[in-house]
Formats: structure tokens, C-alpha cells, sequence
């Protein structure tokens, strides 16, 4: 009989994951830095992740993604990894986390 997994949990687990990469210009996660959008988990345990870069021509466009990717993949339990890049809505400062601001001096 296989275990059952709790989707709430592996959310949490991503989330964690996600916290431990950074945008390499700016010294924050991209979780707090609010390029993560969504995160789905389906009953097959693969998870897409719609997120979106600080600008269209953002230096790493290409490796940020596969990062991400990869990242979530070497999860426990994640079968698989989806990154879907989107720029509606666009990234504004709007989107950081209070953490994120008060770390950037924005508060």
C-alpha cells in the first residue's frame, strides 16, 4: 500500500525550497521578492509553478527558471516540475513581501 502524501505539506516543502534561491542582483529569495505566483501540486504529486522575472530581458530569463525547476524536482515526493514564465501582471515592487522591503530598505 502506498503512503499517502499531504499536499498542504509539500506545498509547505516547496515554498522552503523556493525561499533558498536568489535573484542575483537584488539580496532577496524570489518567494519574498514576489516572482512566485502560484504554486500547484496534482494528485500525482508534479507541481507547476507560474512565476515571473523583475523585467522581460532579466539576465538570467534562461537559468532562473531551470533553477527553480531543478530545485523543485530534488523535493522528496515531486514526481516532476513545471516552470511556466508570465509577465501579466508584470513584476512591480508592488508584489515584495514586507520582509523583502524592510531588507532592501524600503521601509
Amino acid at each position: 500500500m502506498t503512503q499517502e502524501i499531504d499536499t498542504n505539506e509539500l506545498g509547505e516543502a516547496i515554498v522552503k525550497k523556493l525561499k533558498t534561491i536568489y535573484d542575483p542582483e537584488i539580496p532577496v529569495d524570489i518567494y519574498e521578492l514576489g516572482l512566485i505566483y502560484d504554486v500547484m501540486v496534482n494528485t500525482d504529486y508534479e507541481v507547476k509553478i507560474l512565476m515571473t522575472l523583475t523585467s522581460p530581458n532579466c539576465p538570467v530569463a534562461e537559468s532562473l527558471p531551470r533553477e527553480v525547476e531543478e530545485k523543485v524536482k530534488s523535493i522528496e515526493n515531486v514526481k516532476d516540475a513545471d516552470v511556466e514564465i508570465t509577465f501579466d501582471p508584470p513584476w512591480s515592487k508592488d508584489l515584495m513581501s514586507e520582509e523583502a522591503k524592510l531588507e532592501l530598505g524600503m521601509l
